[in-house]
C-alpha cells in the first residue's frame, strides 16, 4: 500500500508506526473471509481492510472534517480487536496497533457526547480496581431486578467459595500471578485453583498485592495515558521479585485470563519509547506465560485425573489471535485424559472483547449465540475457556454453564494425601 505522509508528520512515532503497518497491506481482502463484523454486517468499512483504507484516509489528512466523522468511529468502535484477520493475512499486518493508533486520533477529532464519555469514563472506573468491583458486584447482584439492560445478564450468581490456596513458600520454584481486576469477583475459584494444580507440579504462585489491572480496559477504551500508567505500576510492584538471582528469582509471571496476558506481553510495545521502562517492560513481556505455557512444558504425571468430562473448548481470541496458543488448551486437557467435543468456526469471536459487549451489545449478543450454537453442537457437559471476559459473555446467555478450564482440571484431580 502506497502512503502520503509528508515529512513533518514522519517525524512523530505514532505516525511512522502507523506507515509501517499500511505499506505492509497488500489489498488482498483474505482478512475479511474470517472478520466478524464483516460476515455479519457485510459492510466493506465493518472490515479490517476497509477500517485500514479509514484509517489511512484520517491520519494522512489531519485537517479532514468532511469525511472523518461520527460514521467513522462507529466504523472503528465496531471492530472487536480479535486479530483473527492478522492470524489470516498473509503479509503480516500488525492491524491492532493501528487501530489502537487510529482509535487515538479518532477519539481526538471526533469528540464523543456526553453520554458516551460519562459510559466510557465509568466502565474504566468501575472494572479496574478490584474492591470498587466486587463491592459494585455485591449491589448489583443483591438489586438484580433493578440492573437496566445487558449489564443484568454481566452478574453471576454469588460464587462458591475458592477454597484454600497451598503455602507456596514450600516450593524452590516460584512464578508470580496477575490476579486481575474482575476475575476476583466474577471466579474467584479461577485463581486458587491455579494456585493447587501448580503446587502439584512443584510450582508456588508468590503473590504480588500492589499488582493490579493489566492496563487493557483503560487502553482499549482510549484511555491509553492510563493503561501505560498501570503497566508502569505493574512494573514497579513486580520488579523487585524479577532481580532477584538464581532459585531466588521467579521463572515466569502467570496470567490465567488470556485478555491479560495478551496485554502484559504488549508492554514491550507501549512502552518502547519510554526511556524509564522500555528495559524493564520487555523483560516482564519475556517473562509473562499464560498458564497452558507453564503447564504445556512441564511433566503432567502428577496430574492423573479421576474422570475425562466431556467438554466444549471456546478458544479466547486473545490466546489463539494474540498470543498465538491456539490448540495449546485442547493439547493439555486431552492429555490429561478429557473428552473434548468438535467446535464449527473454533476461529470466531464469541463477542465479548473485553467491554464491546457493552458498548457493542446488538453485535456481541449475535456472536455470542452462534459460538454458543456452536460449542453446544456437540453435546458437551460443561463449556471451558481461558478468559474471564468470554466466560462472563457465554454465561450471560443461560445456557450450557461456561468454567474456566484450570478448574475443571483441578476438581478432578485426587485429593492429596498430605490434605
Amino acid at each position: 500500500m502506497q502512503t502520503h505522509f509528508t515529512e513533518e508528520a514522519l517525524k512523530q512515532p505514532h505516525i511512522q508506526e502507523a506507515d509501517r503497518v499500511l505499506r505492509s497491506c497488500v489489498h488482498c481482502g483474505f482478512c475479511n473471509a474470517t472478520c466478524p463484523t464483516y460476515q455479519l454486517l457485510g459492510d466493506e468499512r465493518d472490515g479490517p481492510r476497509g477500517r485500514i483504507y479509514l484509517m489511512k484516509q484520517m491520519l494522512e489528512n489531519p485537517d479532514d472534517s468532511e469525511n472523518v466523522t461520527e460514521q467513522t468511529r462507529l466504523h472503528l468502535d465496531r471492530c472487536l480487536t480479535c486479530r483473527n484477520c492478522e492470524t489470516t493475512c498473509p503479509s503480516g499486518v500488525e492491524y491492532h496497533k493501528l487501530l489502537d493508533i487510529g482509535r487515538a486520533e479518532i477519539e481526538r477529532r471526533v469528540p464523543r457526547s456526553t453520554a458516551e464519555r460519562a459510559q466510557r469514563y465509568a466502565l474504566r472506573k468501575a472494572l479496574v480496581e478490584p474492591k470498587r468491583f466486587q463491592a459494585l458486584l455485591k449491589l448489583g447482584q443483591t438489586f438484580k431486578p433493578l440492573v437496566p439492560g445487558k449489564l443484568k445478564d454481566k452478574l453471576p450468581p454469588k460464587p462458591v467459595d475458592a477454597g484454600t490456596r497451598p503455602d507456596h513458600k514450600r516450593h524452590a520454584r516460584q512464578m508470580l500471578i496477575l490476579e486481575g481486576c474482575v476475575q476476583p469477583g466474577l471466579s474467584p475459584n479461577t485463581n486458587a485453583a491455579t494456585a493447587r494444580v501448580l503446587d502439584r507440579l512443584g510450582i508456588g504462585l508468590t503473590p504480588v498485592a500492589e499488582a493490579g489491572c493489566c492496563g487493557a480496559v483503560d487502553f482499549h477504551l482510549n484511555a491509553q495515558d492510563d493503561g501505560r500508567a498501570r503497566a508502569r505500576a505493574n512494573i514497579d510492584a513486580w520488579w523487585p521479585h524479577i532481580e532477584k538471582e538464581g532459585e531466588a528469582g521467579v521463572e515466569a509471571i502467570v496470567q490465567t485470563a488470556s485478555g491479560c496476558g495478551a496485554f502484559v506481553k504488549e508492554y514491550r510495545d507501549i512502552l518502547k519509547d519510554d526511556p524509564a521502562y522500555a528495559d524493564k517492560a520487555k523483560r516482564v513481556s519475556e517473562l509473562a506465560k499464560d498458564l497452558v505455557e507453564v503447564l504445556r512444558d512441564e511433566e503432567l504425571t502428577s496430574l492423573e485425573v479421576n474422570e475425562g468430562r466431556r467438554l466444549a473448548f471456546h478458544c479466547p481470541c486473545t490466546l489463539q489471535h494474540a498470543q498465538k496458543l491456539g490448540g495449546a488448551v485442547e493439547g493439555v486437557l486431552v492429555k490429561l485424559g478429557f473428552i473434548l467435543t468438535p467446535v464449527q468456526d473454533a476461529h470466531l469471536c464469541c463477542g465479548s472483547a473485553g467491554t464491546y459487549s457493552i458498548t457493542q451489545p446488538e453485535l456481541a449478543t449475535q456472536l455470542r449465540d452462534n459460538k454458543l450454537n456452536a460449542l453446544e453442537a456437540g453435546n458437551p457437559e460443561t463449556i471451558v475457556t481461558a478468559n474471564i471476559g468470554c466466560q462472563t459473555h457465554l454465561n450471560g446467555a443461560g445456557r450450557t454453564p461456561v468454567r474456566h478450564w484450570i478448574e475443571i482440571v483441578d476438581e478432578a484431580l485426587p485429593t492429596p494425601v498430605n490434605s
